[in-house]
């Protein structure tokens, strides 16, 4: 085989490889694997979260049960539990698992401290903030039976808004309502499921992974800091492997 022979095998496998690769790479694109996120909160400056990094606003003594790391909660009463200390920049992950269909929770991203004092002082049920939300797929058929009307202002799949007088600017797909960040794609499970959320909130930005694909998040939030909370709204859900790290 001669040097030109060599030379043209050569180029014509580089030209296959590349080609291949591209097409691997349009692929990868159209799956979304760039939006994918594997972080489970292990690392440099990650911490885990249990019971005694939470404090009671306005549930029962008995609302919350942990055993370490594993939050069990009766959904009985409405209210929820806060970290001791507000926060601004962070990442947080953490599991949970809903136990009965139709079942609502939440997770307070940046609680007003203000609305949080409202609340041990007995007024109102739920803070105002910033919520992600954490949703059983079968509530949009409880809501329509109960209230006899389309459920078409919210979704079970990671909806991002603002409570109360709190703001968000929400990123697309938006609500019909003009608050709330619809998820791009339907990955929550059901109940007895455990569902895997990542969120990053910096700066005013939340944004928030549902297992394992970014959905959905808002930026402009008011406030951008504030108590992060875990929510009880009627059913009974659980969370584990809770973990934060806080970021400058």
């Amino acid at each position: 085989m001669n040097n030109l022979s060599r030379t043209s095998i050569i180029l014509v496998l580089s030209i296959i490889y590349t080609v291949q690769l591209l097409a691997d790479e349009k692929k990868d694109e159209s799956q979304g694997s760039l939006k994918k996120a594997s972080i489970e909160g292990y690392g440099h400056g990650w911490r885990e979260l249990k019971g005694e990094d939470f404090v009671n606003v306005n549930c029962n003594p008995k609302t919350w049960r942990w055993e370490k790391g594993h939050a069990f909660c009766t959904g009985q009463p409405v209210g929820v539990i806060r970290m001791k200390k507000p926060i601004k920049n962070f990442e947080l992950v953490c599991e949970w698992m809903h136990k009965e269909k139709g079942g609502n929770s939440g997770v307070f991203v940046w609680a007003s401290p203000e609305s949080i004092k409202n609340l041990e002082n007995g007024k109102g049920r739920l803070p105002h903030g910033i919520e992600v939300q954490v949703l059983d797929l079968g509530y949009a058929e409880k809501y329509t039976k109960k209230y006899n009307k389309p459920a078409d202002w919210f979704t079970s799949h990671g909806d991002v808004f603002p409570t109360g007088p709190a703001k968000m600017k929400p990123f697309s797909p938006v609500a019909p309502n003009g608050k709330r960040s619809f998820p791009s794609k339907n990955l929550t499970k059901g109940i007895n499921e455990w569902n895997h959320y990542y969120v990053r909130a910096i700066n005013g930005e939340v944004r928030l992974w549902v297992n394992g694909e970014e959905v959905s998040g808002g930026t402009g939030c008011e406030p951008a800091q504030g108590y992060l909370c875990l929510e009880s709204e009627g059913a009974p859900v659980e969370f584990k492997n809770i973990r934060i790290r806080i970021l400058p």
